[in-house]
């Protein structure tokens, strides 16, 4: 949005085209860079400037992948290299002029050949290497494949019918006469598919007035399954930019308490801005690191927790992310992912729930946390999550949930409920 802003552009229909076609470049990274380095080597993609980068990449999708590899046009090439000189400068450009027609000849098969099984997967589903080789560990090879093609496509739109501001079928019924078909998710509160929309959602008059909200069916979920209850004291750890804040305000009909901690104040701006939208008045923010601790005074009859994970639930909607991670990052996330968790059970009321969720599908962020957690707080008792939409949680703990985006056709997700006994 920056760049659309510093170049001017008002028009919604190019700004789709722009967004969606720097999406889907970046989500084949790792297939176009390899394709390139074999044209430009010695050199590699990296060597260049970050203007050059762009371009190849931009060029490589454009003219080869959007054609299959096979459907060649000379004159979209030549059209898009002037538009490379025009913006980059004729000497910048002046150093691979010469590969733009070896780009645009050179056969996919030169990569893909005589690689191993999971370079080949990893070519074909564009995820990195390293990520493929540990979902085939983690899921068996047919399942990894399964999910890794998946998470290729985007899911679906969602959102959540907000009934603090209107009737939930009144807002069904204006949404229709605004071109937004609705189709109901089976199982969950208020939550709807988006089958399609004349106009952006967020341009809408329903928006403006807060009578929904775009939210992934599986965040949904993790909401819902938490079950708050009207007038209980609820803490919401991690919670900016305000999808379960809104919820949770909802489901206790504003009648009770919410604490919503984040340690980012700039996104907690959004959070204030969504809660207002939502009519959420039961809340208060407070800008603190969980990691650090829970300064919170007394005990709740509900605690939330959705910390900072390393997203690979959601590699199709942001795909950019996946080629920032290495295998260490699970690690490093996972710690932090232990100390909040074990700051936030001491903040919870005799007989009170912690629920705990993350968009990510790896095992040390997830049954890993719960299983080390239930060591060290042996007063908490694994409880199960409903409504069983998903699939079972691994390494046993079967009351947890799992959602996948090739089978439940949203982002990965995991669910945990403990109970303080």
């Amino acid at each position: 949005m920056k760049t659309v802003k510093q170049l001017g552009i008002k028009d919604p229909s190019a700004i789709r085209f722009a967004y969606g076609l720097v999406v889907e470049t970046e989500r084949r990274k790792n297939l176009i860079d390899k394709f390139i380095n074999q044209v430009v080597a010695p050199k590699t993609i990296t060597e260049y400037d970050m203007g050059i980068q762009a371009f190849l990449r931009l060029y490589v999708f454009q003219t080869r992948v959007v054609k299959h590899w096979e459907k060649l046009s000379t004159k979209e090439a030549e059209s898009i290299a002037g538009m490379g000189r025009a913006i980059l400068g004729w000497e910048t450009m002046q150093e691979i002029e010469p590969f733009l027609g070896f780009l645009l000849t050179k056969k996919l098969s030169s990569i893909t050949d005589g690689v191993d099984e999971a370079e080949k997967i990893s070519l074909q589903t564009f995820h990195p290497t390293w990520f493929v080789e540990y979902c085939i560990k983690t899921f068996g090879k047919e399942e990894a494949t399964a999910f890794l093609n998946g998470s290729m496509t985007p899911p679906p739109t969602y959102i959540r019918i907000n009934t603090l501001t209107a009737a939930e079928e009144a807002t069904v019924q204006k949404l229709s006469q605004e071109g937004v078909e609705l189709e109901k998710v089976a199982s969950l509160n208020y939550t709807y598919k988006v089958v399609s929309s004349k106009k952006p959602l967020n341009a809408l008059s329903s928006y403006a007035e807060g009578t929904f909200y775009v939210q992934d069916k599986a965040s949904c979920f993790a909401t819902q399954a938490a079950d708050p209850q009207p007038g209980s004291r609820v803490f919401d750890v991690c919670a900016a930019p305000g999808a379960k804040t809104t919820f949770l305000a909802q489901l206790m009909q504003n009648q009770g308490t919410i604490t919503s901690l984040d340690f980012s104040a700039k996104r907690m701006k959004t959070w204030k801005k969504e809660t207002r939208r939502m009519g959420s008045k039961i809340a208060e923010p407070i800008v603190v690191d969980a990691c650090v601790s829970v300064p919170l005074m007394g005990e709740a009859d509900l605690v939330i927790l959705d910390p900072p994970c390393t997203s690979t639930g959601v590699f199709a909607k942001q795909p950019s992310s996946k080629w920032r991670l290495s295998p260490s990052s699970i690690q490093n996330m996972s710690d932090l992912q232990r100390q909040m968790i074990n700051n936030c059970a001491e903040k919870v009321a005799k007989g009170g729930i912690l629920a705990y969720s993350t968009c990510s599908i790896t095992i040390e962020e997830n049954e890993g946390i719960i299983e080390a957690f239930l060591k060290e707080h042996p007063e908490f008792t694994l409880i199960d999550v409903e409504p069983k939409i998903g699939m079972p949680g691994l390494n046993g703990l079967t009351q947890c949930q799992r959602l996948y985006p090739h089978i439940h056709h949203c982002n990965g997700f995991f669910i945990a409920k403990m109970q303080k006994t």
